[in-house]
């Protein structure tokens, strides 16, 4: 595929992020497609129905989920591969199902890069990347990184300690 088959590929993924057209979002994907997204219980997703499970239970914990590519896209040369840098803003409004996290009710907003890869007129890989620490932050509405010389920060440090020496003992 070249480049301006690529880009019109994306255009129409984008599109039915934006639109919540999951039939529309997996048939931009190939058959065995494969998505490595941090946020996944387990990543991979592979193949359509999984793909489709993971932007379901999205746009149910997330409803006002807003994907933002921010522009630009970058493109390979021959139209096999794109990066995508974008902006994710979601307020967390009901359990997001799997795992089960309970809704904070709080609002996120912090981005990340999509790389894609083309197979036909389709994608067939995607991965995500992105920190996932600082949007559990803003979802939980506390700072989950030690700071030192603080109280808090004493009793992480020392719950990693307690960890540390449970796994060096299970060896």
């Amino acid at each position: 595929m070249d480049v301006a088959g690529a880009e019109t590929v994306v255009q129409r993924l984008l599109a039915s992020w934006e639109s919540r057209d999951l039939e529309a979002l997996v048939n931009c994907l190939s058959d065995d497609v494969e998505w490595y997204d941090p946020a996944m219980p387990d990543p991979p997703a592979r193949g359509h129905a999984e793909v489709r499970a993971f932007a379901e239970a999205v746009i149910r914990a997330f409803p006002d989920f807003r994907y933002e590519a921010l522009r630009p896209i970058c493109f390979a040369a021959d139209g096999s591969r794109c990066a995508i840098k974008w902006r994710i803003s979601a307020s967390h409004l009901a359990p997001l199902e799997p795992p089960g996290y309970a809704p904070t009710g709080r609002r996120a907003v912090f981005e990340g890069v999509d790389l894609l890869e083309f197979e036909g007129e389709r994608v067939r890989r995607i991965v995500t990347a992105f920190d996932p620490l600082p949007a559990a932050e803003q979802l939980l509405g506390m700072r989950l990184r030690p700071t030192p010389g603080t109280w808090r920060g004493f009793v992480l440090l020392r719950m990693q300690w307690v960890a540390a020496w449970l796994a060096r003992r299970r060896r």
